[in-house]
């Protein structure tokens, strides 16, 4: 377990060098709202845009998790509480005003860096 990193990791740094080739700064692994024990990965204050690198095996993507064989129900449970969480962490973030974008790891950068702008640009504009 040590060695998941819990930001900076190859699909969270490639998105970053693509959204920053686009021209678009933002703060990393940051609470978008102070009040919120929750991180994302990139904020973008002005906009009010949240962007979550989510993990195919720890946020259950539905094309390429698999479900552990070794204590099978500790990692079911523990899957499931964390799309719970990023579902109420969406939720939240609506109910202030933000947006929450989430990009599933094995999503290819570039196209996922031009989803981002996309929506900042039209919410700074």
């Amino acid at each position: 377990m040590k060695a998941n990193r819990g930001r900076d990791t190859k699909p969270e740094l490639a998105l970053r060098s693509a959204v920053h080739a686009l021209g678009l700064r933002y703060r990393v692994d940051q609470r978008p709202i102070p009040r919120l024990r929750r991180r994302a990965d990139l904020v973008f204050a002005t906009a009010k845009v949240a962007v979550f690198s989510d993990g195919c095996y720890w946020h259950g993507c539905p094309d390429h998790h698999r479900p552990s064989k070794k204590n099978s129900e500790f990692w079911s449970e523990k899957i499931q509480t964390n799309q719970a969480r990023d579902r109420e962490t969406n939720r939240i973030l609506i109910d202030e005003g933000w947006i929450a974008i989430r990009v599933w790891e094995h999503e290819a950068p570039g196209p996922a860096a031009e989803r981002i702008a996309k929506v900042v640009r039209a919410r700074s504009g």
